[in-house]
């Protein structure tokens, strides 16, 4: 196991390109949208702990982590750029919080106003998990403008959790029904030193799965709430999806923080369960609306795909844990997949509306098929929305946004790794040095990356070399740069404070085949340039997109992309043909025309409309013959 530091995003500053236009969007659009459709659904309006019986706006049991994710969401962006109307937001908001905290250090809108005498009573009732998202929000504002209020409150509701579930063991449970607080208080820690914080984590993480005191709700099983075993015997990924990615967030956490080997060995075993056979193409991950779960090996249905968007960010933060500990492009190339693909087709392209749901494929005929039908499965919504009755993934989604630059570097005293690539700056103090780190590229446009490093001599630099990059060169000033391959790194030595280094990957469009376990994707293939994985849409390529069928062959070629910074790609392809006046049922004689199919990224789908979408497509060796 490793001890890498991580470069905080406050220490990165996107230049342009990509991530800066998202980052800029994400500003002007999406955070105030969040906002508003809170302010109207009377989130906002619950911190006035005035709610009464017949009051519209009942409080949600997860209000609280709602309103807490928006703030922190907001304070990233304010740790980067001046908004004083943000900021006065957050200051109302906070001052509320303040106002009805109780004098005990309790604060929860729930079970103050509508259930007080179930106050850490029921484990499943999401209150560990607001608070800990709370705390999140706290340090993130205190980060970001130096203020303590905030801080002072959430540390005020920390010392009585400890009390209560601790020191006294008197509330009706032992671990949160669902995780979050054990990635929070680690976070406080770091932020105020108190190592009783970090100490209350590791008690959390350690009872679980191993107490008598924790009984389960009738919907929830202890697979589901990740309770099935102590946490470092844990090597499957269980239950749900959302809370296990934040569970094994925590424990890698814990792992770094402590040095704990066993813990570790965990955690890397859990991703590769993760990314070896329960992970979509896409980076998305709980196939199962029942429990929004992770079911079985290989069982990932493409229409049915629950895939919440909060799931794919849960496992980028996992990933970009497991970097601190472990040098491993594997944990990098999963981040960026889920960031590229899982991530990003959670928003629409103007930053308003939200996917809480992300399937890999969209068949409006099915859709409308009978009542009696859909009852027994779920098809998730084919367009997006701009508030959910459970709101989580909002601004989940913007959060992330705001501190994508958290993705980018690890380092200690003798190495540095660059791990996604972005247009940007990034500065930070290493021991005794003073780096500087800028990356010019159009990424993930094309695999052109300039690296300047400054006050890195006698460092060993790392750049990753993507898993899907096939070939790849690597340039200085004096030809080839010498380098050997780790774990997915190409490692060079630094021979002095000013290196210019050209990373050039190679990023052609290839077809993509998975597992033949996984049985939905039999006889078909996904098509991916780079990071991205691409998708047909029926408003390019007509209805009835089964009976499509994309070329072995492809002939790819690209062409501008009329509303996202990455290409189309057109590749050959043959449509069944069928007889307008065709009977229902004939002799099998299929004939096929051939025909160009326009693919586009997979996560600009259902902008325009709603319409049939296919990640996964039939391939034809030769016309007429799949």
């Amino acid at each position: 196991m490793e001890h890498l530091q991580s470069v905080d995003f406050s220490a990165v500053t996107l230049n342009s390109g990509f991530w800066q236009e998202r980052q800029a969007l994400n500003h002007s659009a999406t955070i105030y949208a969040i906002w508003r459709r809170f302010q109207e659904t009377g989130r906002f309006a619950a911190f006035r702990f005035d709610w009464k019986p017949g009051d519209p706006h009942k409080p949600h049991i997860f209000y609280d982590s709602d309103v807490a994710k928006w703030i922190e969401a907001a304070a990233y962006i304010l740790q980067k750029e001046e908004d004083p109307r943000l900021e006065g937001m957050i200051d109302e908001t906070v001052e509320q919080i303040a106002a009805h905290q109780g004098a005990d250090g309790y604060f929860n809108v729930w079970f103050t106003v509508v259930e007080p005498e179930k106050r850490f009573q029921e484990r499943t009732a999401h209150e560990l998990y607001c608070a800990g998202h709370l705390m999140e929000a706290a340090v993130a504002y205190h980060n970001a403008r130096g203020k303590d209020l905030f801080l002072q409150c959430m540390c005020r509701y920390a010392d009585y959790i400890e009390k209560i579930f601790k020191t006294e063991q008197s509330a009706g449970f032992v671990t949160p029904g669902h995780e979050e607080i054990e990635l929070a208080l680690v976070k406080l820690y770091r932020c105020t030193g108190e190592s009783r914080y970090l100490e209350l984590s590791r008690w959390f993480l350690d009872q679980r799965g191993n107490n008598a005191k924790d009984t389960e709700a009738e919907w929830c099983s202890p697979l589901y709430s990740q309770s099935h075993l102590p946490v470092r015997e844990q090597t499957t990924a269980e239950g749900h999806a959302v809370r296990a990615t934040y569970l094994y967030c925590g424990m890698a956490d814990e792992a770094y923080e402590y040095g704990d080997d066993a813990m570790f060995h965990a955690c890397r075993a859990l991703f590769r369960n993760i990314t070896d056979k329960r992970m979509y193409i896409t980076g998305g991950i709980g196939s199962s609306s029942s429990g929004e779960a992770f079911t079985k090996d290989y069982d990932l249905p493409n229409e049915t795909a629950y895939t919440e968007s909060c799931a794919a960010i849960g496992l980028a933060l996992f990933a970009r844990r497991m970097l601190r500990l472990e040098s491993d492009s594997l944990y990098a190339d999963t981040a960026e997949l889920a960031l590229y693909n899982g991530y990003l087709a959670s928003i629409s392209l103007d930053g308003t509306r939200f996917f809480y749901e992300n399937p890999l494929e969209i068949n409006l005929l099915h859709h409308g098929r009978n009542p009696s039908v859909k009852q027994e499965e779920h098809l998730p919504i084919t367009q997006r929305v701009e508030v959910f009755d459970c709101s989580c993934c909002p601004p989940n989604i913007a959060r992330l946004a705001a501190s994508v630059g958290d993705f980018l570097y690890t380092h200690d005293d003798s190495r540095l790794f660059v791990h996604q690539y972005m247009d940007s700056t990034a500065a930070w103090e290493s021991g005794s040095r003073r780096i500087r780190m800028t990356q010019s590229t159009q990424y993930p446009a094309d695999g052109r990356i300039q690296l300047r490093l400054e006050g890195a001599a006698g460092m060993t630099l790392g750049v990753r070399i993507p898993g899907w990059c096939h070939s790849f060169r690597l340039m200085t000033e004096q030809g080839s740069a010498a380098h050997r391959l780790v774990k997915g790194y190409a490692l060079i030595d630094v021979p002095n404070d000013r290196f210019e280094l050209l990373l050039d990957l190679t990023m052609e469009p290839e077809l993509v085949e998975s597992r033949p376990e996984a049985f939905d994707n039999t006889g078909r293939a996904a098509l991916r340039r780079g990071p991205v994985i691409y998708c047909l849409e029926g408003v390019d390529n007509g209805p009835l997109l089964q009976d499509l069928r994309v070329s072995a062959a492809l002939h790819a070629r690209l062409s501008p992309h009329p509303s996202a910074p990455l290409p189309l790609i057109h590749a050959s392809g043959w449509r069944r043909t069928v007889e307008p006046a065709a009977p229902l049922y004939q002799p099998y004689s299929p004939q096929f025309s051939p025909c160009e199919l326009t693919f586009i990224p997979y996560y600009t789908f259902a902008n325009r409309g709603e319409s049939d979408m296919r990640v996964w497509i039939p391939v034809a060796e030769t016309p007429g013959r799949s």
